[in-house]
C-alpha cells in the first residue's frame, strides 16, 4: 500500500514549475475572486477585505525588514476600517457621516507610539503606519466606491470586468515580454520588464475591454477602453514602484504566500495604483 505522505508529495505545488505554478495560482485565486463577486456583494466584501488583510500586513512586514515599526495590527484594522466603512456607506447601511471615525482613530496612532518607549524614531514608525493605510487600504476601499458608481447599487461587473483587464495586461506582458523582450522599460527598477512586453500587454488589456463593452453593458465600450487605458499606464507604474520597495530592501517577493506570483502585494500591486484613478474616472464622468 502507498504511503499517504508519498501520495501528498506528488501533488506539492512547489514540485511544479514557476510557469505551472503561475498558472495553478492564478485558476484557483480568480476562479474563488470571480465568483465571490458574481454570487454575493457581501462574499465579494470577505474574499477583498481578506485580501486588504494579507496585503497590509505584507506591507507593514517588508517595512520592518528594513528597520521601521509601523503599528502592524492597528494600522490594519485603520485599513479594515476604512474599507468595511466604504462598502457600508455604499450599501446605504450606514450614513456616509460615520467617515468622520476614521479621523479620532487615526489620531489614536500618535498617541499609542507616544507611549512606545523603546522607539527610537516614532514618527518613522507613524509615517509608515499611515503609508501602508494610504498605499493599501485606501486604494482596495476606492473599490467599493467604483462598483457602486453607476447607479448606487453593486455591480460585480466593475469589479470584474477592472480584474479582467489586469489579468490580461499581466499575462500579456509576460508572455510578450518572455518570447520578445529587448528593450528594457525601466532597467534601473525592474530589469525584466520591456518595452515590448507592455505592448504585449496593452494589446491584450484593449481586446479584453472590447469584449467587456460587447457583455458587460453596466458601462459602454469606451468606458471599458478608458478603465483599460488607466490600468495599462497606472498598473505598470503600480508594479514599478512595488518593484522599487522591494528593491530598496533587497528582496524578490513580498511573500510566498501565492506561488509563482510571490505575495499579495505582487498579485495586486498594479490594483492598488489604479483603483483610484478607476474610481475618480467612473465618479467624475
Amino acid at each position: 500500500m502507498r504511503s499517504p505522505f508519498k501520495l501528498r508529495s506528488r501533488f506539492n505545488i512547489n514540485n511544479y514549475s514557476n510557469l505551472a505554478q503561475r498558472i495553478i495560482t492564478a485558476l484557483i485565486g480568480a476562479t474563488l475572486i470571480v465568483f465571490g463577486s458574481v454570487y454575493s456583494e457581501w462574499l465579494y466584501f470577505v474574499i477583498f477585505g481578506v485580501i486588504l488583510v494579507f496585503s497590509q500586513m505584507e506591507f507593514y512586514r517588508l517595512s520592518g525588514l528594513d528597520g521601521m515599526l509601523p503599528l502592524k495590527t492597528f494600522g490594519t484594522f485603520l485599513g479594515v476600517l476604512i474599507f468595511s466603512l466604504s462598502f457600508l456607506i455604499e450599501m446605504q447601511h450606514l450614513q456616509d457621516r460615520y467617515y468622520f471615525l476614521i479621523f479620532p482613530l487615526s489620531s489614536l496612532v500618535f498617541f499609542i507610539k507616544l507611549y512606545r518607549k523603546s522607539d527610537k524614531k516614532p514618527f518613522t514608525g507613524v509615517a509608515f503606519t499611515f503609508l501602508g493605510i494610504f498605499y493599501v487600504a485606501v486604494p482596495f476601499a476606492l473599490l467599493n466606491l467604483a462598483a457602486f458608481s453607476v447607479d448606487g447599487t453593486f455591480h460585480y461587473e466593475v469589479i470584474v470586468g477592472s480584474l479582467f483587464i489586469l489579468w490580461a495586461s499581466d499575462s500579456g506582458a509576460y508572455f510578450a515580454g518572455t518570447k520578445f523582450g529587448k528593450t528594457k522599460l525601466f532597467e534601473r527598477v525592474s530589469p525584466k520588464k520591456s518595452w515590448e512586453g507592455f505592448l504585449g500587454g496593452a494589446v491584450a488589456a484593449f481586446a479584453v475591454a472590447y469584449f467587456l463593452g460587447l457583455y458587460f453593458v453596466s458601462l459602454a465600450v469606451w468606458e471599458w477602453f478608458c478603465i483599460s487605458t488607466i490600468i495599462i499606464i497606472a498598473g505598470t507604474y503600480g508594479d514599478l514602484i512595488e518593484s522599487l520597495f522591494k528593491r530598496s530592501i533587497e528582496i524578490k517577493d513580498s511573500s510566498r504566500m501565492l506561488p509563482g506570483h510571490g505575495g499579495f502585494m505582487d498579485r495586486f500591486d498594479g490594483l492598488l495604483l489604479s483603483a483610484p484613478f478607476i474610481a475618480a474616472f467612473l465618479k467624475i464622468f
